[in-house]
């Protein structure tokens, strides 16, 4: 589904979200706080837009995704980016060996989210950093309900009208009515052994960007 939509992808996004993604990233940029020679896997990186801001703060960035669609366009726009094919429940990459880990807006796309958070805390180092960013339930009731009014009956014809495969964008509105709330997503992260979980709300809580540390071995 992904491959279908990699060439309009990120002109899609900017539109459905009224270019309030470029904000989500900024903070997410943010909460990463990359430091100059880390090493921060970018998962579901799709295009590799994502991973631009740790680039520009000098840390070494690995953008991972699992649609060779998506990282075949990313090829074209960053040639120099080290793009890389990755299953999120099966990462290539050996134990402790980022800094931070983050994925923005592609959890939800995993088939086992608890697996996936298992995954990013092996390949973080003791000590490191997940950021988590992806869409959430609104926290004001009546701006929930616009909301999903928006999800349900305006977000489709708005892809027709801008995306190469709209069906992909109904998915999308229903893969976010189905993904759990705010405090579901930190009690899994700490099930999977993140230790300082903690989130914050984005545009009324439609975002939610969840942290948590790696605790230092004994």
């Amino acid at each position: 589904m992904f491959d279908h939509v990699a060439a309009n992808y990120d002109l899609t996004n900017d539109v459905l979200s009224l270019f309030q993604d470029r904000r989500w990233r900024r903070e997410v940029a943010r909460a990463v706080d990359a430091r100059p020679g880390e090493r921060v896997l970018d998962l579901a990186a799709g295009t590799g837009t994502s991973s631009l801001p740790f680039v520009e703060d000098g840390a070494y960035v690995v953008p991972c995704d699992f649609s060779l669609g998506m990282l075949s366009e990313g090829k074209k726009r960053h040639p120099w980016l080290p793009l890389t094919a990755g299953d999120a429940m099966r990462l290539p990459f050996r134990d402790d060996v980022f800094d931070a880990v983050t994925i923005s807006f592609g959890l939800r796309n995993v088939q086992d989210t608890d697996e996936a958070l298992r995954e990013l805390y092996r390949v973080t180092r003791p000590g490191g950093r997940v950021v988590i960013c992806e869409f959430s339930h609104a926290t004001w009731a009546p701006f929930r309900k616009v909301y999903e009014e928006y999800l349900m009956r305006a977000l489709p014809p708005v892809a027709r009208a801008v995306s190469s495969n709209p069906d992909a964008y109904v998915y999308l509105a229903e893969s976010i009515r189905s993904w759990p709330g705010q405090p579901e997503l930190a009690g899994m992260l700490q099930k999977a052994g993140w230790s300082k979980v903690a989130w914050r709300n984005l545009s009324g809580g439609i975002v939610a960007m969840h942290r948590g540390r790696k605790a230092l071995e004994a």
